[in-house]
């Protein structure tokens, strides 16, 4: 019986890390549902605008403030060197003339190097963006034009806090190519729980954008880890 309890204890506190590490992805769409849900009609609730950063050429290549680095297939297979800077409550990677964010304007981080260590902060810095609750008017601008952000619209939600802790442990690179990328970050709890954040994105517009299913919702779920097994391990915490 005792061990049927632990057993029950543990399924507990797994279930309860998933649901957490859910809530640091999609605190970002809570508040873009928020945002995007607001009656136009009062200008007080329109969203920021994002910076203004004109192409560096008329290629759908191009990064749109000019980093450099484009890659076709992934050639990342150690962890990068960079710094990292508290955004919200994880740390998120930088590198403003390599990898990204090429642009920190009002603390919405954007532009990400064409290549697949672009992708990987990317998918950091925002999931790092997703608790910083005054960055909510800014963060529709990050993700993919669409069936999935206009599913949004019309899903309504409420703003929601949590007082979880968490950081990035480490990451692969599910898949690559110069059009998508699926970034697994593993990412683990202050109460040692580990679990797999799976995020797509798209290189649209000059950046690379998060990817939302047509019924306004992340394409992959997480998962619970027992190591961090295949993943390169990278942490900033």
């Amino acid at each position: 019986m005792r061990e049927v309890g632990r057993s029950r204890s543990r399924q507990r506190v797994v279930a309860g890390a998933v649901i957490l590490l859910v809530a640091v992805v999609l605190a970002a769409v809570v508040v873009l549902v928020t945002t995007l849900g607001r009656d136009d009609s009062d200008p007080s609730a329109s969203p920021t605008a994002p910076p203004s950063v004109a192409p560096t050429s008329d290629s759908a290549d191009a990064s749109v403030c000019g980093l450099d680095g484009y890659e076709e297939t992934d050639t990342l297979d150690q962890a990068p060197e960079n710094d990292w800077e508290l955004v919200g409550t994880v740390a998120a990677p930088t590198d403003p003339d390599g990898a990204g964010p090429g642009v920190v304007e009002g603390g919405v981080r954007s532009c990400f190097a064409h290549t697949a260590e672009g992708a990987l902060f990317m998918a950091v810095n925002f999931a790092a963006m997703g608790t910083d609750a005054s960055l909510r008017d800014r963060l529709p601008y990050l993700v993919v034009p669409g069936p999935g952000r206009d599913a949004l619209l019309v899903a309504g939600s409420e703003e929601s806090s949590s007082t979880f802790r968490a950081q990035v442990a480490g990451f692969k690179i599910a898949s690559y190519t110069a059009d998508e990328a699926t970034i697994d970050l593993a990412v683990q709890y202050s109460s040692g729980d580990l679990v797999s954040v799976p995020m797509k994105l798209t290189w649209v517009e000059g950046d690379w954008k998060v990817q939302m299913t047509e019924e306004g919702r992340l394409p992959l779920s997480p998962a619970p880890l027992t190591t961090l097994g295949s993943y390169i391990p990278w942490s900033g915490a």
